[in-house]
């Protein structure tokens, strides 16, 4: 992903500050692309003109990047249209939103489908998507809108109404009603907030669950499922929870097949009830029964508690009734509780807060969200494997300050729940962007560095093991745990499992108490951000060597330029062969003369030279130190260390810097480029401490001051 430094930390900056005012709420969503759905749609009406959206257009670009590309034949005969040219009379909402408006086109989104026919069953939670005061009558102006939650935001995305159709069908999703459009739009608002609609091409449940709901999702595998799952999965659906389930496929997820038994692996599934009743062949015990839907609107289980199957003659007419059961092929489906437990493989639960479902009492829980992210050669270190790297990954230190109030089986602890969530992944697939593999452990920090912010170091993690990790690293968009630890300091450590993998996410941690979770960032400081005098001891060979040179070339007014500079130290300095070094280019030279030049005429006399000679003698030395293999370069991992040993104490945000600016495309820092990122930090902290007259660690600077600064340095 190619990041600009300034460029993505002023956006981070700007985040922030929107966050501070609110922004991204529920009720204040974030204008995705900066559209605002009122202002516009107002325009429309004024105008009397429908909708076109220019971020979205009706072009192939929106369809997607390859198979539904510019080369692909499948798009050739597609044509966009409003509801209007598909049919008489559209609707945006027929008779109530349903699960029934849900039915898969030839699009492999079957996991955001069975997402909306869950979000169909809490009319609170789908309004809250869906904004109920739009219509085809009203105020018509071809304009939608409708809202997510966005890793952390809630966002508000506005769309035209012009849908892709081929012979005057719905190419992609479709109602059951030939004339209600509610589910189609919403489809393509989903696919513009990813960049297409081939963008939504293959996914986890979990996934769109979350981005319906700002949730917290929980997997089972129905084969390890707990004894009481079936009551988890009733006090889910009761608490609002949205639940989705499906059959592993040995082969990739693409190829969905069907079994004898109707149903298909590699596909997702909604469950849209649970239920109990009373059969006539069950006279001492109610059978536990689960109704599931299919996305496709058809292909339907055929077992036992099919949809004609013998066992409905079992039931009274009333029960009947309570449990809705008609025959259609429609999608929908029940079976039995244990046919769902030998057929399924994994049950995926999005909680809207992280409520145990194995006990009655519903907590109040508190969050933390930390953006985060992994900057090849600097903060993606990898997973515990590779312990060179991983200690430089992101860090969160997390307090537990406060015990449940009712623990399980009477141990003490604090319970709280870890969401690992890796970030855009899906909409710079056409990049060639794939989910990484991804996880994170948890290590307990010693008594003695409580209150410590310092970022944990490589031995630390040598020789500390974990006190809890996720169960496994894996290639989903969001790895989440639950864990009960007693009160105390944590780190949490979320990583990718291979290192130099670069990308953004977010870090959700969930407590039934109070907590309090933020990224460890080192105090930003130097040791000798002022120059030291010269020693006023013995000169050494060396020393006069270079007085000796100075003298030679700097002539009779005993100052340098850049250029002569540039001769002066590459005579000596090529001559030390470990450092396998070409010598200084003319850029670095004017850097240093501004670092030293005390008088501001742009040349150095010769105690400034002295200076400056010191400074890299002590340099030249770190770099030797981390140069061990004489390579001439010093690893961008190495930088962190080799910095912190000059005197500088940095954060995250600042390696990151360093590395994008100064590190070869191998992720190395030559002599020439690590003397030149260290002349750099002394200088602008000196200048720092020069404006910062009262010490309070700010500055105000006019915008003359600001690029005489910068220029010159």
């Amino acid at each position: 992903m190619p990041y600009t430094p300034s460029g993505f930390f002023c956006d981070r900056l700007i985040r922030e500050r929107e966050r501070r005012d609110g922004e991204g709420s529920l009720n204040k969503p974030v204008r995705f692309n900066g559209q605002d759905y009122n202002a516009l749609r107002q325009e429309c009406l004024q105008r009397k003109s429908l909708f076109e959206d220019e971020s979205f257009p009706a072009t192939v670009e929106s369809l997607g990047f390859k198979e539904l590309g510019h080369k692909s034949n499948k798009v050739k005969n597609i044509v966009w249209k409003r509801p209007k040219e598909i049919c008489e009379n559209p609707q945006f909402i027929v008779g109530g939103a349903s699960r029934t408006d849900i039915c898969q086109g030839d699009l492999g989104d079957c996991w955001l489908l069975a997402a909306i026919a869950c979000l169909t069953l809490n009319e609170k939670l789908l309004y809250r998507v869906v904004p109920q005061e739009q219509s085809y009558s009203e105020g018509y102006g071809g304009i939608f809108h409708f809202q997510f939650w966005r890793y952390g935001d809630w966002v508000d995305v506005v769309i035209d109404d012009r849908i892709p159709t081929f012979n005057n069908q719905l190419v992609f999703t479709k109602s059951a009603e030939r004339n209600e459009f509610w589910s189609a739009l919403l489809e393509k608002a989903y696919a513009k907030l990813h960049g297409s609609y081939e963008a939504l091409k293959g996914g986890n449940t979990t996934e769109a669950m979350e981005d319906f709901t700002g949730g917290v999702t929980e997997f089972y595998e129905l084969k390890e499922a707990p004894k009481e799952l079936y009551k988890i999965m009733k006090k889910a659906l009761e608490r609002g929870s949205l639940m989705g389930c499906s059959i592993d496929s040995l082969v990739p997820a693409r190829f969905e097949t069907r079994t004898v038994t109707g149903l298909v692996k590699g596909h997702a599934y909604s469950v849209t009830a649970v239920e109990e009743c009373k059969s006539s062949q069950h006279k001492d015990s109610k059978v536990r029964l689960v109704r599931l839907r299919n996305p496709w609107g058809q292909v339907e289980w055929n077992g036992p508690w099919s949809d004609n199957s013998k066992e409905w003659t079992t039931l009274s007419k009333t029960e009947k009734e309570k449990l809705q059961h008609q025959s259609a092929e429609d999608g929908e489906f029940w079976m039995s509780f244990e046919d769902f437990k030998k057929n399924y493989t994994k049950i995926e639960i999005c909680n809207l807060t992280p409520d145990a479902l194995e006990d009655d009492k519903i907590h109040k829980w508190t969050v933390s969200v930390n953006e985060g992210r992994w900057v090849r050669g600097c903060s993606a270190g990898g997973c515990r494997n590779y312990p060179d790297t991983f200690w430089t990954n992101p860090q969160y230190r997390l307090r537990l300050l406060e015990e449940d109030d009712d623990p399980e089986d009477n141990e003490v602890g604090c319970t709280f729940v870890v969401a690992l969530m890796q970030k855009n992944r899906r909409k710079e697939r056409k990049m060639g962007a794939n989910l990484f593999t991804i996880g994170f452990a948890i290590y307990e920090v010693p008594k003695e560095m409580h209150g410590n912010k310092q970022h944990m170091q490589k031995d630390f993690f040598l020789f500390s093991s974990s006190k809890a990790r996720c169960k496994s690293y894996i290639n989903l968009r969001e790895v989440t745990q639950r864990f009960r630890l007693s009160p105390g300091e944590y780190v949490i450590v979320p990583s990718t499992y291979e290192p130099h993998q670069e990308g953004e996410f977010i870090l959700r941690v969930f407590s039934e108490k109070r907590n309090t979770s933020e990224e460890i960032e080192n105090r930003i400081e130097a040791d000798h951000p002022v120059p030291a005098p010269a020693s006023a001891g013995e000169e050494s060979e060396e020393d006069q060597q270079f007085r000796t040179i100075f003298q030679e070339i700097a002539g009779d007014d005993m100052e340098i330029t850049a250029n002569e500079l540039k001769n002066v130290l590459n005579r000596v300095i090529t001559k030390h062969k470990d450092l396998n070094t070409e010598g200084f280019s003319l850029e670095s030279c004017r850097s240093m003369i501004a670092l030293m030049d005390m008088d501001g005429t742009g040349r150095l006399n010769l105690q400034e030279f002295r200076h400056l000679w010191n400074k890299i003698k002590q340099w030249q030395g770190i770099f030797k130190h981390y140069n061990a293999d004489q390579s001439g370069s010093i690893n961008s991992y190495e930088m962190r260390n080799a910095v912190n040993d000059a005197g500088f104490r940095l954060n995250n945000q600042l390696y990151d810097i360093i590395t994008m600016r100064y590190a070869n495309e191998n992720m190395n820092i030559d002599f020439d480029s690590f003397i030149s990122c260290l002349v750099r930090l002394e200088a602008m902290f000196r200048a720092f401490q020069a404006f910062d007259q009262d010490g309070d660690g700010t500055i105000r600077l006019s915008v003359l001051e600001w690029l005489q600064l910068t220029m010159y340095a």
